[in-house]
């Protein structure tokens, strides 16, 4: 072990600077064993095969730069040396990514390169290039995004606009000035690589943290309470409430910082927020995080603060149903690991897939379907899904709904119709197509469409005609994707019926509002469903399912959700 830490990280002073004893250690090996045998880590060839695809974006950076450069009529000179640069951020900079996990990439480009450019010049670049396996554009993003998956390894690229004339190699983002004169989504696009820093710089012991952060991480992908979109803490979410716990024990090994991460955690007097370190001020006219202040910020259930300017709630997704399943599962964390540190139990237990669709009686799915390409899907499909949290924050409001949970994971299917009114029975969620159904990946099917655009050789999934099964040609395809809230209802014994109406129909009319919205192509449709009748999909491999129960003489209440 490392000399004894008597610094102070945080903005409390520490709780403990002992040591880990023995007992600690083996437990903590044991620790290691385990994520191991769960797949976390990664090969070191697999780990080197990420940095030569590093090496190559930077490259297509440079060259992206020195283009754009050359096209707004700079001398080859000042072109080449106006740079160019990409960081990493999330799980990669942080050091936990684990095997077939993207890399979320950051270009930093000098002021004359626009985030048009971004998607007009780099995207050519990178459609030149045959390590390019696929790709989808996402300029309407909350952060505007290209996926990628480049010699097999998914990337996830944005682009940020600096006032500064050139981007060298030894640029860092540390300084706060450089955020002068951005607009927001440049500054979006910063604040990933910048709290990602931060976080490294604020933890006392940074191997400690990350295979803490590694378990922890697991733990809460395999209780499907990883996702910030759906109302759950995201990565840098938890990675802050890792190095936090990190920072109250400075000495303790990864081990013992998981044990006190549930125990503390389980206690913690919400909304107080997590905080690594005291929020500063800036140079910018930019809102920063201040309950006092801004109402918004006083509705906060889980507040979890980013410590880089301008410091902002990583959690503000949380509703008042989120955050009583993570407290539950952070409770049920606490007791497993109180068996695990004493022998009890083996560290395997702690990361014991979810029971999400044996949990309730009622659900609802959510169904955001396509009668156009897989690239009106995936937009489509991204709308809804970012819209899936205010239909919860609705349903809350009814007093019979005790719990509105939404599931991390949507299912996407492409569907081969026999005719019209088939494919607009699949579009409404009533059945599945008789011609051929099967489940689709929507970045592979976007991939396919561009490729047949340009000329190439389309898969099966991208071509004009489908062929089903049993070797019809179908033209009529639908492209569905799925989500699915649990609910808890606790009806009055008079009534059969809880009439949700009120909420799916302001929910429909948020989808629909949206600008590239239509009716012939977009459809949208929430449906109940009991447990016995959820789809087989859902369910994997060997997996028990639930079994409708014989009635009782006290007849149950049913959820009716009719469609608009």
């Amino acid at each position: 072990m490392n000399s004894i830490i008597t610094k102070t990280y945080g903005v409390t002073p520490p709780i403990s600077t002992a040591s880990a004893t023995e007992a600690e250690i083996a437990m903590n090996e044991k620790l290691i064993d385990e994520l191991k045998r769960q797949g976390s880590f990664e090969s070191e060839e697999e780990s080197q095969k990420r940095v030569e695809v590093l090496n190559k974006l930077q490259a297509l950076a440079e060259e992206f730069v020195r283009s754009v450069s050359l096209q707004k009529n700079m001398a080859e000179v000042i072109a080449r040396d106006a740079g160019g640069k990409i960081f990493t951020f999330g799980s990669y900079r942080l050091g936990v990514y684990s095997p077939g996990s993207d890399i979320d990439t950051l270009i930093v480009v000098p002021k004359h390169v626009t985030r048009e450019n971004f998607f007009d010049v780099f995207e050519k670049l990178l459609r030149k290039r045959v390590e390019l396996d696929e790709i989808a554009c996402v300029p309407d993003a909350f952060v505007p995004i290209i996926k990628i998956k480049f010699s097999g390894i998914s990337v996830d690229l944005i682009c940020a606009r600096l006032d500064i004339p050139q981007v060298p190699l030894s640029l860092t983002l540390d300084d706060k000035n450089l955020l002068r004169n951005l607009d927001e989504k440049d500054l979006r696009a910063l604040n990933g690589t910048r709290v990602t820093d931060e976080i490294l710089r604020l933890v006392p012991q940074p191997i400690v943290f990350k295979h803490a952060l590694r378990a922890i991480k697991l733990w809460a992908q395999r209780r499907a309470i990883y996702s910030n979109v759906m109302g759950f803490p995201g990565g840098v979410a938890w990675a802050m409430l890792v190095a936090r716990i990190c920072q109250l024990y400075p000495n303790a090994i990864s081990a013992t910082i998981i044990s006190k991460f549930f125990n503390i955690l389980t206690k913690w007097s919400w909304p107080q927020p997590v905080m690594l370190k005291p929020i500063e001020d800036g140079p910018l006219q930019v809102r920063v995080w201040n309950p006092k202040l801004y109402p918004a910020d006083r509705a906060h259930r889980m507040p979890i603060i980013t410590p880089a300017y301008p410091s902002m709630c990583a959690t503000h997704n949380i509703s008042a149903s989120t955050q009583k399943v993570i407290m539950s599962e952070l409770k049920r964390g606490a007791a497993l690991m109180d068996e695990i540190m004493i022998g009890k139990r083996p560290w395997a237990d702690l990361f014991t897939k979810h029971d999400f669709f044996l949990r309730y009686k009622y659900y609802l799915a959510v169904y955001a379907s396509s009668k156009g390409t897989a690239e009106q899907q995936l937009k489509w499909s991204g709308l809804v899904e970012s819209k899936l949290r205010q239909l919860v924050l609705k349903l809350e409001w009814i007093d019979s709904i005790e719990l509105a949970h939404p599931f991390v994971k949507e299912f996407d299917q492409v569907h081969y119709c026999a005719d019209e009114e088939e494919a607009k029975r699949v579009a409404d969620g009533e059945q599945i197509a008789t011609a051929s159904t099967k489940e689709a990946d929507l970045m592979k099917t976007v991939k396919a469409e561009e490729n047949r655009e340009h000329g190439h050789k389309a898969t099966a999934n991208g071509d004009a005609e489908k062929k089903a099964e049993d070797g019809t040609t179908t033209k009529l395809v639908v492209y569905t994707t799925t989500f699915f809230i649990g609910l808890e209802i606790n009806l009055d014994p008079h009534h059969k019926q809880l009439d949700i109406q009120w909420p799916c129909k302001e929910f429909y009319e948020m989808c629909r509002s949206w600008p590239e919205y239509d009716e012939d192509i977009n459809c949208i449709c929430v449906r109940n469903i009991r447990n016995f009748n959820l789809p087989d999909y859902v369910f994997g491999e060997g997996e028990a399912r639930p079994v409708r129960q014989k009635k009782s003489k006290r007849k149950l209440a049913d959820v009716e959700v009719r469609p608009l």
